[in-house]
């Protein structure tokens, strides 16, 4: 029984429940990408360059047929999906985590020497560098 619980409390932890989810909407997003290729975007650019459909590009040796169109396929299918990810879900999260990590910056603790041009304390009367006097601001 304690087998049982631990499972069960493993199975509703948020980040397993999440993953899931991602993982079932994703295969669902390349099926849909991938119908996307096959059967829009393929004939479409045979149409306009006058090639066969991809898929049926084929050539042989010995007998073995080598499907090199369906691989023209799948790597479009890619280029696509990574586009779509890379511009509505990276960018946009990248957008805002550069948003929000945007803090107002802290009243500085330092300022140059007029003299030398180091950095030294901002109640500084003396540069400890060029040993010059400094008004303290």
């Amino acid at each position: 029984m304690k087998y049982i619980n631990e499972f069960k409390k493993f199975l509703l932890r948020g980040n397993v429940a999440d993953l899931a989810v991602a993982v079932v909407i994703g295969i669902v997003f390349g099926a849909v990408i991938s119908a996307f290729v096959a059967d829009l975007l393929t004939p479409l650019i045979a149409a306009i360059f006058g090639k066969p459909d991809f898929s049926a590009l084929t050539f042989t040796i010995n007998n073995s047929v080598f499907e090199y169109g369906d691989f023209i396929n799948v790597v479009i299918t890619f280029v696509i999906v990574a586009l779509v990810v890379f511009f509505f879900v990276v960018r946009p999260m990248n957008s805002l985590i550069s948003r929000s990590r945007k803090e107002p910056s802290p009243d500085p603790t330092t300022r140059k020497c007029p003299e030398c041009t180091s950095e030294i304390s901002i109640d500084a009367r003396r540069c400890p560098f060029c040993t010059s006097q400094v008004t303290p601001e």
